[in-house]
């Protein structure tokens, strides 16, 4: 039998031993034997995650002998990251996971003048209970300056050489933004280079949109860590998330399972809340929902004088509900929220970030869409026109495909929607005639550049392939984006 084969039969043992396993789980596509540290560690790891105990971690298992062989051999005391988060004009966040016990710090310096002195971030000890991770911040930043930085595990330096990001700039300061988005990003091996394509265009920020791993199995948090751990791992993704700010939201199959919908109780079914659990584990947001009372995956940040508004429409969304009450997306909690901070933005551009469909034309009927709870879309959309609340664009993701949609208001201006969902999947959705573009060969991300500098300013959406091809690109001006006096 090849190697290649033998691998493959190895990982096929391992979950067919984890007799809990649900037919929903989406089984791993394994990475090829010949992969450098991760080929003889991929199966190790499984196993051991993949054994009796659902709710199996990193911290539970790490010291297994033949897993702690490997992890000693290739020198993975830092198993993940960094990945950098939570980026101002003045401060920056960096989560990492070891594999034990470890006091962690970050050091930098400006690229700019290597006279300013070495900044230290605040101190952190991972711990067992958040499974071996931690998020540590360094504050005093200068706007719009490129930092390189090293993580100190133990005091010990723990990357080959120093990672580079750069700070956001400061409210109301002109300038170029970058944000590259997506979803659809089941680990295929082949095309987990996607990670090194986007960071050579050097984003300020990565908006994850959801089904952002496949899990598929929410009520087993062995599984849960595991998918993040593999990709975690990969050494592009290491690199993107090390040198622009990573923002993520969920959808179903990070969720729940296919087209799951949670429902209106923050704590039924049962496994919501250990789901938002894991999730807060290995990401690296500013916040998570209304926390532990109210809890979710929404969050809101800034770049600059660009507001974005990262939703959650999977926790609570009601598309059934039951006594009359009216269809949701979002919940009430959330909704209000939403509501609120797009009133009191002041931002050039606001952008609402969705994990599916804002289009009326949306696939399934809008069954798994905001169609499907539009009488909500159409109170969002009202308050935009009535406000009014100028310069609005809408991201989405869910759809294996790029598309642009035109949603007319003509109480309003109309509404620009952008969706991309197919960064590392396989599969594919037919195109979607509706749409003034749509595009599924390959795989895809997308890229928004934001102008300030202009007396206009503008915002330009380009579709960008695998291999760094310009497939489409589209301006929108300022002054498109409100409502007419």
């Amino acid at each position: 039998m090849k190697r290649t084969n033998l691998r493959a039969a190895i990982v096929a043992l391992a979950l067919a031993a984890a007799a809990w396993s649900p037919a929903t789980a989406k089984e791993i596509i394994p990475t090829p034997a010949d992969t450098p540290v991760l080929g003889e560690l991929e199966p190790v790891l499984i196993k051991a995650i993949l054994g009796d105990d659902p709710e199996a971690s990193l911290a539970a298992v790490a010291q297994q002998p033949e897993l702690a062989a490997l992890l000693k051999k290739h020198h993975l005391e830092l198993f993940s990251g960094p990945m950098l988060g939570c980026v101002t004009d003045t401060s920056a966040r960096f989560w990492v996971r070891t594999i034990r016990p470890a006091k962690i710090q970050i050091e930098l310096q400006s690229t700019q003048d290597d006279k300013q002195p070495v900044l230290q971030s605040s101190l952190a000890t991972t711990q067992a209970d958040k499974d071996f991770t931690a998020v540590v911040e360094a504050v005093g930043l200068a706007p719009r300056t490129e930092y390189a930085y090293q993580v100190l595990l133990d005091g010990k330096p723990m990357l080959p050489e120093r990672a580079v990001f750069r700070t956001a700039p400061a409210k109301g300061q002109p300038a170029q933004v970058q944000v590259a988005f997506g979803g659809g990003s089941r680990l295929v091996p082949e095309h987990e280079h996607i990670w090194d394509t986007i960071a050579k265009r050097r984003p300020d920020a990565f908006l994850f949109l959801g089904d952002n791993v496949y899990i598929d199995d929410p009520t087993h948090r062995s599984r849960q860590r595991l998918y993040y751990y593999r990709r975690q791992l990969r050494p592009e993704f290491r690199r993107m998330s090390a040198g622009c700010g990573v923002y993520a939201i969920w959808d179903d199959h990070d969720f729940g399972a296919n087209d799951t919908q949670g429902g209106p109780d923050p704590f039924k079914p049962d496994w919501k809340l250990p789901v938002w659990k894991v999730f807060r584990e290995n990401w690296n947001n500013a916040y998570y929902g209304g926390g532990p009372e109210q809890p979710g995956c929404w969050f809101d940040f800034s770049i600059g004088d660009i507001d974005f508004f990262m939703t959650d429409g999977r926790y609570y969304r009601e598309f059934k509900p039951q006594n009359g009450e009216p269809r949701t997306m979002l919940g009430p909690v959330q909704k209000k929220w939403l509501l609120e901070k797009l009133k009191k933005s002041t931002a050039t551009f606001k952008v609402i970030v969705s994990g599916t469909l804002w289009t009326e034309t949306a696939d399934k009927g809008g069954r798994d869409s905001w169609w499907g709870a539009r009488e909500e879309r159409e109170e969002l959309f009202t308050l935009i026109d009535e406000q009014p609340i100028p310069g609005v664009i809408l991201l989405s993701a869910d759809r294996h495909r790029t598309d642009v949609y035109r949603i007319a208001r003509p109480k309003g201006y109309d509404l620009f929607e952008f969706e991309t969902s197919k960064l590392t999947n396989h599969h594919t959705h037919p195109t979607r005639p509706a749409a003034i573009f749509s595009y599924n060969e390959g795989n895809f991300y997308g890229l928004l550049t934001f102008n300030t500098e202009l007396a206009d300013p503008e915002v330009t959406f380009r579709c960008i392939t695998i291999d760094d091809e310009e497939v489409y690109k589209l301006t929108l001006k300022r002054s498109q984006l409100e409502r007419a006096q």
